[in-house]
């Protein structure tokens, strides 16, 4: 039944993932037509961030369906999983880039601004919060449990805040005629999404460079197995994520008593814990000698 359950829920991103990729698709050649076409700078900085959905979109999907192939390869026995890491890198490096590019072009319009129609800018906008609360409900579900969603939907919920800046902007640009509030809007849709793609990049690199989860206290993991009835020793433990919803664990367990019932103890101790992927090696008194190398 496990394994029935994890192909059906990737089956399950995998058609919310393409469903918003066409949704984000759509959406995103009428923003940027418009974009250009006015010359608004906040309907492009959206219309960018856009774009790194519509790649997040995309670049998630192909990481979901190479986890859902998985392998053959005896040469890669976790199979595709890690792509959906190299996904999320991918989009916040994306991310980094288009709002860098955004403020800057900000900064060129900030001594002559030109003058924007508002009504264009409040229609597309409108349109865009419509495209992204589809999107952003069409992911929530899954976000928590892919960090290749996790990667989109997040994108997308900061695209949805830019939609508002714009449908401000436009707002504003009609009443008053005030011509730097395409600027402004620009400049905050760019900073909004900056520290999203920082976090994003951080949760992914943290993976990559096989810290151990945050949530895991190693230091009292080490002292719950030291604590077991039998153990006298803890060595080579090691506890890191292979993807978002699967930790890992490995440990080194010397001890006096019954091997059985230790090995039992301790894979009690960190499956409490959430790390039922965990292997245990128990051992005798000085048995072990292959295992002095420091990691």
């Amino acid at each position: 039944m496990g394994a029935g359950h994890t192909h059906s829920d990737a089956d399950a991103r995998i058609s919310r993932m393409i469903s918003a990729a066409v949704l984000l698709a759509g959406f995103f050649a009428v923003e940027l037509s418009t974009a250009l076409l006015i010359g608004s700078i906040a309907l492009l900085a959206d219309a960018g961030h856009l774009l790194t959905d519509l790649a997040a979109a995309f670049m998630g999907l192909a990481a979901l369906i190479l986890a859902r192939r998985g392998s053959s390869s005896p040469r890669r026995t976790y199979g595709w999983h890690r792509a959906e890491v190299f996904t999320a890198v991918a989009n916040a490096v994306l991310l980094i880039g288009i709002a860098a590019f955004i403020l800057y072009e900000a900064v060129q319009r900030f001594d002559n601004a030109p003058a924007i129609p508002g009504i264009p800018m409040i229609v597309v906008a409108l349109g865009g919060l419509a495209t992204n609360t589809a999107v952003a409900l069409l992911l929530r579900s899954h976000s928590t449990s892919s960090l290749a969603v996790k990667g989109a939907y997040m994108e997308v919920v900061a695209d949805t805040v830019g939609s508002i800046g714009v449908l401000i902007a436009g707002l504003v640009t009609v009443t008053t005629h005030w011509p730097y509030a395409d600027v402004v809007v620009a400049v905050f849709v760019a900073l909004w999404v900056l520290p999203r793609a920082i976090s994003l990049a951080g949760s992914a690199l943290r993976i990559l460079s096989e810290s151990s989860p945050s949530h895991i206290d190693v230091d009292e993991l080490r002292a719950a197995l030291r604590a077991v009835d039998g153990v006298t020793d803890v060595h080579d433990l090691h506890v890191w994520t292979l993807v978002p919803g699967k930790d890992m664990a490995t440990a080194h367990l010397t001890s006096r008593g019954d091997a059985t019932r230790v090995l039992d103890d301790a894979r009690a101790v960190l499956a409490a814990r959430g790390l039922q992927h965990a292997t245990v090696q128990v051992e005798p008194p000085g048995g072990v000698g292959d295992c002095s190398a420091s990691w």
